[in-house]
């Protein structure tokens, strides 16, 4: 299978839910998008690691990092490898002095642990398709952090409850995705584009 090559485009913090928050990874030369709902701790491994912070006391990720390192472990690339019931499935592909291995990962994980090793990321295609969003502007989302809580302020006040998605006609399902991504709230976007392509099969 043919890998395509993302790269994290935007991390943000859910304006509808509390403590979610979506890690955006985008197609490279390409405008389809691929939000990922991760946890809070998650979150704040790739934020600090993405501001190349650094901590008093290593975190998680990077304990694993300096591990790695001290073993001469080098991490090559991450794979978002499968996606089954809305749960994306990750390898990270690693190498030492004589062998190469996958080790699966947790999404999340392999995307900290990327970020800290400076690392491509990739997915398959049928992956992609499935759970994408295509966004009608590339430069609308080329930032390196979103949603600060000033912005967070400006909600679109037609989102509501999955009840509520069920409701819509598709139209009108496509307008509220658009306008919830141009707020960055990519947790609803998730929500939404489930339920499009609900209707759509």
């Amino acid at each position: 299978m043919k890998k395509i090559e993302l790269e994290i485009v935007a991390l943000s913090h859910s304006i509808t839910q509390t403590h979610s928050y979506a890690v955006v990874l985008g197609e490279v030369n390409g405008l389809r998008r691929l939000p990922i709902v991760i946890g809070g701790f998650e979150a704040q491994a790739i934020a600090v690691a993405l501001e190349k912070m650094q901590p008093s006391r290593p975190l998680t990720h990077d304990l694993m990092k300096n591990f790695m390192t001290a073993f001469n472990i080098d991490l090559h690339e991450i794979i978002i490898s499968d996606l089954q019931e809305g749960i994306f499935f990750s390898k990270l592909v690693c190498s030492s002095d004589n062998d190469t291995i996958e080790i699966d990962s947790r999404t999340s994980d392999a995307l900290a642990l990327a970020v800290r090793f400076g690392c491509t990321i990739f997915t398959y295609e049928h992956i992609l398709e499935s759970a994408g969003i295509m966004m009608e502007d590339a430069g609308a989302t080329k930032k390196k952090k979103s949603a600060t809580g000033e912005e967070e302020e400006h909600t679109v006040t037609t989102t509501g409850s999955k009840d509520d998605l069920k409701s819509m006609s598709l139209e009108e399902l496509n307008t509220l995705l658009n306008e919830v991504l141009e707020q960055e709230d990519y947790i609803r976007a998730i929500a939404i584009r489930d339920e499009i392509n609900t209707r759509k099969k």
